[in-house]
């Protein structure tokens, strides 16, 4: 019993660290790097670099923490898995739980660093403020809410599809987070422009806490849309059989 527990709570660590680290290199790429020196200036790794940096973290955090727990990082994914075979829905809401308390711990790390440039401030009003999710005047491209909805649904739902075709027994073994890294920099890619780019309601909460009263007050599509993307994604993937690895 007693080393049961003491697993599981090095499983939920684990989610804790990837979920901070996750955002802290992503958000914090968009927040401290994106525009390093003004617009324009070719030291600022702009949107393709955020796109990477998120990318990174997963591939990263995937070969650090894979191995304990599974490499999660994000309620959507938990969720997902647990939706198409691959997860226990006891360990659902622990997982979630540390991940946006670990998502947290980074923005608030983060903007402890930000605040370390003179005029350094947040301004809620302006879309992806503190890199945080938005719709309509929220949206870096001023996109609407069912736009925002429907991009945000299909993300996850495909994200899930590659994470559970990328760790199935048959796929090639040691590449998955390669697969999986990959594909969270195509899906920013081609949203950032939308919403910002969720598809993780940890990292969406975490930034919005520290954003202001616009981000909290779309944050509820953040939760919703990638919840029902990758309800999608892990049931179309148990429909198809890659639950049996």
């Amino acid at each position: 019993m007693g080393n049961a527990l003491h697993e599981h709570g090095k499983r939920l660590a684990a989610e804790f660290l990837g979920t901070f680290w996750l955002v802290l290199g992503g958000c914090g790429s968009a927040v401290l790097a994106a525009k390093f020196g003004g617009d324009g200036n070719p030291l600022g790794i702009g949107f393709h670099g955020v796109a990477l940096a998120f990318g990174l973290t997963v591939l990263t955090g995937a070969y650090a923490f894979g191995h304990v727990s599974g490499a999660h990082f994000n309620p959507a994914v938990s969720l997902g898995l647990w939706a198409g075979g691959r997860f226990a829905g006891k360990d659902l809401l622990p997982y979630i739980v540390v991940q946006v308390l670990g998502g947290i711990l980074a923005a608030f790390i983060l903007l402890q660093i930000a605040q370390g440039q003179p005029g350094f401030a947040i301004d809620g009003s302006q879309a992806g403020a503190f890199a945080s999710n938005g719709y309509g005047a929220l949206s870096p491209g001023g996109y609407s809410v069912a736009a925002a909805f429907l991009c945000e649904v299909v993300m996850t739902a495909m994200f899930l599809v590659v994470i559970m075709g990328a760790t199935h027994g048959k796929a090639p073994a040691g590449f998955a987070p390669i697969a999986i890294g990959l594909a969270l920099t195509l899906i920013h890619l081609i949203s950032i422009p939308v919403t910002n780019t969720s598809v993780n309601p940890a990292r969406s909460t975490a930034v919005a806490l520290f954003a202001g009263p616009g981000a909290i007050g779309q944050l509820w599509l953040f939760w919703v849309a990638p919840f029902l993307g990758a309800l999608i994604g892990g049931i179309a993937c148990r429909w198809i059989g890659n639950e049996n690895r």
